[in-house]
C-alpha cells in the first residue's frame, strides 16, 4: 500500500465515525439504540441484514477454500444461508417484528422470560454472549491478518485499530450507526467487488474466461459442487444450521427484522436479503476460484490467496478500496454482534442480577448500553489476540466450527419458541435442549476421535431439535398465558383481535426496567 491506498483507509475509517455521530442525533431511548425504534426502511434493514452476515473471514478462510475445491465454497455456503434466509422470512420475520411491534421489548430474548421462565432466559443469554465473543474474536483476527498482508503491522495492531473505530461509531449511534455504516460499506463492497473481477478477467483474457478457464490443469476438479470435507451431508447440515442461525438465531439478525415498521416490512427485507446472498458472494468468489492461475500462496490454507493477487491486479487506489472492503465486511458483522449483545446484556443479563438496573431510567438504559457495547468489543478483542492458540487452533476452525455447533442449543428454544407448532415445549424442553446441545458439542468435538466435520456441527443442533419436541409431547407445558403470548406475535398483522390481547409481564423498551 502507498499514500494513495491509505488515503482511501483512513477516509473510511472517517467516514465511518462520521456516520455514527449523525446517528447519535436519532437515539433518544434504548428501543431507539436497539431497533432503530421500529422506523428502519425494508430496504435498509435487508442490506444491513446482508451486510451483518459475513466477514473478512470471506477472504481469508473461504478464499483458502475457494483456491482448494473451487465452486463447492459458493454451494456449501452462501447457497444454503440464501435458502436459509428465504425460509426464515417468511417464518420467524414476521413473529421477530412483533416482538417489539406487540410486545414492545429491545432485546430478542426478553420474550423468552414470559415464554418459558427467568432461569430458561438467563442459560440462553449468557451462553449466547460467551459465544459471541469467541465469534467476534474470530472475525477481528481476520481482519487483522488481511491489515498485516498489505501493511506489514502486527496482528494485535491491527486488531486494535479496527476495534477501535467500530467501537466509536456503533457505540454512539446503535443500531441507525450501524445500519447506515453497513449501507456504506455495501457500495464500497459493490464497487471493490466488481474492480476485483473486472482485474482479474482482463489478466485471464476478458469476459470469456467465466466460462473458458475450467479446463485449465490447475483448476481441476473446481467445478464439482462438493469436495473435500465440504459433502452433501456438509450442505444439508448446514443448511439446517444456518436457517436457524441466519433467521435471528444469533440475534443480530433478528434485531434488523425488529427494527422495521411492521411485519411486512420485516418479511420484504429477509426477501432482499435472501437475493443478495444468491447473487452477490458469485462476484466474490469468482476471483477466488481461479486464484491458482494466478498466485502460488505462502500460507498452506491458502487463507492469503485473495489477498496476494490483490495486490498483484489492481493499481493502487482500487486496492485501498479493496482493503476497505475487507474492513466493510467485518465490521459490519462486529459492530450488529456489539449492538446485539449489549441488548441482552441491559435487558435481559442486568435486570436479573441487580436490583439497580430493573430501576434504570431511560437515560441510565442507554449509558448502560453504550458501556456494555464498549465491555463486549473489549473482550472480542482481547480472545482473537488468542485466535491462533491450541485452544481455538485457527479462524476457520472458530468460524465453522464452533459457531455452527454451539449455535443450535441456544437457537432452537429461542426461534421455535416463536411458533405456535411447539406450544407445549416449555422450559423443561428449552433448558434440557440446550444443555444437551452444549454436551453433545463437547463429545463430538473433544471427547471423541475420528469424528467428521458435519457430524460436529450439525449433532448439538439436531440433539437440541429432537429433544426441544420430544420433552414437549412428554411433558407439555402449555399455559393460557404461553397461549396468548404466541397468538399475540404469531397471527396475520391485519389480525385486530391478536393485537388487543394484552402482553403478559415483561419490562418494556419505553418503560424503565423495574
Amino acid at each position: 500500500m502507498n499514500s494513495l491506498d491509505w488515503a482511501v483507509l483512513i477516509g473510511y475509517f472517517g467516514v465511518m465515525v462520521a456516520i455514527g455521530v449523525w446517528s447519535h442525533k436519532r437515539v433518544d431511548t434504548v428501543s431507539d439504540f436497539f431497533t432503530a425504534g421500529g422506523r428502519m426502511p425494508w430496504w435498509l434493514s435487508g442490506i444491513s441484514h446482508h451486510m451483518s452476515g459475513y466477514s473478512a473471514v470471506m477472504f481469508t478462510g473461504y478464499a483458502g477454500i475457494a483456491f482448494t475445491y473451487g465452486v463447492t465454497s459458493y454451494v456449501t455456503w452462501s447457497f444454503p444461508i440464501a435458502i436459509g434466509i428465504a425460509i426464515g422470512a417468511s417464518l420467524f420475520a414476521p413473529r421477530l417484528n412483533r416482538l417489539r411491534s406487540r410486545l414492545k421489548v429491545a432485546s430478542p430474548l426478553e420474550y423468552l422470560k414470559d415464554r418459558y421462565n427467568l432461569p430458561t432466559q438467563q442459560a440462553l443469554a449468557w451462553s449466547g454472549v460467551l459465544l459471541k465473543i469467541v465469534d467476534v474474536g474470530a472475525k477481528w483476527a481476520a481482519i487483522a491478518t488481511l491489515l498485516s498482508v498489505f501493511t506489514g503491522i502486527s496482528l494485535n495492531q491491527g486488531i486494535l485499530i479496527t476495534g477501535v473505530v467500530t467501537g466509536i461509531y456503533c457505540t454512539v449511534g446503535g443500531l441507525w450507526a450501524d445500519a447506515l455504516t453497513e449501507l456504506g460499506q455495501f457500495v464500497i463492497q459493490l464497487l471493490a467487488g466488481v474492480a476485483m473481477l473486472v482485474a482479474v478477467l482482463g489478466k485471464l483474457g476478458g469476459f470469456s474466461a467465466l466460462w473458458t478457464v475450467w479446463d485449465r490443469p490447475e483448476l481441476q476438479g473446481h467445478t464439482a459442487p462438493t469436495a473435500g470435507p465440504y459433502t452433501l451431508t456438509f450442505l444439508l447440515a448446514y443448511l439446517f444450521i444456518k436457517t436457524f442461525e441466519y433467521s435471528g438465531g444469533m440475534w443480530n439478525q433478528a434485531q434488523r427484522y425488529m427494527a422495521t415498521p411492521n411485519a411486512r416490512e420485516a418479511t420484504r427485507s429477509g426477501r432482499l436479503s435472501a437475493v443478495l446472498w444468491f447473487i452477490w458472494p458469485l462476484v466474490l468468489f469468482f476471483p477466488m476460484w481461479v486464484a491458482p492461475l494466478l498466485v502460488d500462496p505462502k500460507k498452506p490454507d491458502a487463507s492469503d490467496s485473495y489477498a496476494l493477487m490483490t495486490e498483484q491486479l489492481l493499481p493502487h487506489g482500487l486496492l485501498g478500496l479493496v482493503v476497505v472492503g475487507f474492513f466493510s465486511h467485518t465490521m459490519a458483522m462486529c459492530s450488529s454482534d456489539a449492538n446485539a449483545i449489549a441488548a441482552v446484556f441491559t435487558r435481559d443479563i442486568a435486570p436479573a442480577v441487580s436490583k439497580a438496573a430493573r430501576g434504570w431510567s431511560q437515560k441510565a438504559g442507554l449509558l448502560a448500553a453504550r458501556w456494555s457495547t464498549i465491555a463486549f468489543l473489549a473482550l472480542s478483542m482481547a480472545i482473537a489476540t488468542q485466535v491462533n492458540s491450541p485452544t481455538f487452533k485457527d479462524i476457520i476452525t472458530v468460524v465453522i466450527k464452533w459457531v455452527a455447533g454451539l449455535m443450535g442449543p441456544i437457537a432452537i428454544p429461542f426461534m421455535l419458541g416463536l411458533l405456535r407448532t411447539f406450544r407445549k415445549s416449555g422450559p423443561t424442553a428449552a433448558l434440557v435442549s440446550w444443555a444437551a446441545g452444549l454436551f453433545v458439542f463437547w463429545l463430538t468435538n473433544y471427547g471423541l476421535d475420528g469424528i467428521e466435520l458435519q457430524i460436529q456441527i450439525v449433532s448439538p443442533l439436531a440433539t437440541s431439535l429432537v429433544l426441544y419436541v420430544l420433552i414437549g409431547f412428554v411433558r407439555p407445558e402449555d399455559t393460557p398465558e404461553r397461549d396468548a403470548l404466541l397468538a399475540r406475535i404469531g397471527t396475520d398483522p391485519d389480525d385486530e383481535g391478536a393485537a388487543a390481547i394484552p402482553a403478559q409481564g415483561g419490562e418494556r423498551a419505553d418503560q424503565p426496567l423495574g
